[in-house]
């Protein structure tokens, strides 16, 4: 057994020192993973497949490191893998070095399927934890409901778009979208970079150490942050600008960072992303990204964040976005490369989840880290009674 805690409320954090400690073992963890998500996950459909045979052998293979002293750094962890991407992609064989126990394939979009924002699976779409009529976001569907309902607290995603980023704030759950080219990129664009989607923000910066090698800058003791609720172009849902912004003045206020008044207008960059997917030459798109890019470089001469709310508008449900374009607010940054984290920044006053979107320079994914850890972001509805932190209150 899992001492006297819930197995869902522990992070991976937590958990691996558990088993480092010889206080539970690894194929305890993964036997819990597995039976919790045997009993939940007919309902929720985050998983297209579970290795249960497998699973119980890679827990095995760590206990045996553990017991030969090994320390392992994710030691038993189980983990939900991207089904598109399966255990033999770069970020998750690093993660399995690490300790970390695969369990099963997370849902992604069916064929065809409106901007990503769904999961699909032979028992029918995957359903959001915090309200099973919203989408849970995409495309890393399953991932984000995965780790939102608690099955796993971590799991892995990739993002050419939005893809965890969407999938995070819809579900109410940290998503992180590494500096490109920090890991190997999953498409030939350089747009889709692998990433993570946690519960705690400790355990997003164990996942950057386990699967990059980083450096880490002197951080600022109070980044300088830039707020824009529509990058100068999104028409973003006031509501939900409303709660991001809320979210950010809280950690403001707790002297976390500084709020600067700068200006941060961009040009649409759907017709550049276009363009880049399907690898066309196109004048006009250069001439956007090259425009863009710029303005960024200004922008950061000034600020070391740019904050913004993740996605424009609310989840939808089942029966798709329709013209609300969810990535507006996230795919200039597959474009310009720089990194990206979602945390949960509370509900709308319709109840609805709404993520708060930090963005840094080039390479500085540890400050978007630091900031997130400083302040002390989990998850804004309890899994088995973890508490929520004071920004997402009142």
């Amino acid at each position: 057994m899992l001492e006297d805690r819930p197995y869902a409320s522990l992070s991976a954090v937590e958990i691996a020192g558990l088993v480092n400690r010889g206080r539970v073992t690894a194929r305890d963890v993964v036997d819990t993973a597995l039976a919790l998500t045997a009993e939940r996950d007919g309902d929720l459909r985050a998983f297209t497949a579970v290795w249960a045979d497998a699973a119980r052998a890679a827990a095995a293979a760590v206990d045996a490191a553990v017991a030969g002293g090994a320390r392992l750094p994710l030691a038993g962890v189980p983990i939900g893998v991207k089904a598109s991407e399966g255990p033999g992609s770069f970020q998750n064989e690093r993660l399995a070095a690490a300790g970390c126990v695969p369990i099963g394939a997370t849902s992604v979009p069916g064929a065809g399927t409106g901007w990503q924002t769904y999961g699909s699976t032979d028992r029918g779409p995957t359903l959001n934890p915090l309200d099973p009529s919203w989408s849970p976001g995409g495309s890393s569907a399953g991932s984000a409901a995965a780790v939102a309902a608690g099955l796993v607290p971590l799991a892995t995603g990739s993002d050419g778009a939005g893809s965890v980023r969407i999938p995070a704030a819809w579900c109410g759950v940290i998503g992180l979208k590494p500096t490109n080219g920090l890991l190997p990129s999953r498409d030939r664009a350089g747009l889709n970079t692998p990433g993570v989607l946690t519960r705690t923000a400790h355990d997003a910066a164990a996942y950057l150490r386990a699967v990059a090698t980083t450096t880490t800058p002197p951080l600022p003791t109070r980044p300088k942050v830039a707020w824009t609720a529509t990058l100068g172009f999104a028409a973003t849902d006031p509501d939900v600008a409303h709660t991001a912004r809320r979210a950010l003045d809280r950690i403001a206020r707790a002297g976390l960072c500084e709020l600067l008044a700068l200006p941060v207008e961009l040009q649409d960059p759907a017709p550049a992303w276009t363009a880049l997917r399907a690898d066309a030459r196109d004048p006009g798109a250069e001439a956007l990204v090259s425009a863009n890019n710029a303005r960024l470089r200004r922008t950061f001469d000034a600020c070391d964040v740019i904050a913004t709310p993740t996605t424009p508008h609310p989840p939808h449900g089942h029966d798709g976005p329709g013209t609300r374009m969810s990535v507006a607010l996230t795919w200039a940054f597959n474009i310009s490369g720089h990194p990206a984290l979602t945390l949960p920044a509370g509900t709308t006053p319709g109840g609805e989840p709404v993520g708060l979107q930090l963005v840094a320079r080039h390479g500085a994914d540890t400050l978007l880290l630091h900031t997130a850890v400083t302040a002390g972001f989990g998850i804004p509805n309890p899994v088995d009674g973890v508490p929520a932190p004071p920004w997402q209150h009142g």
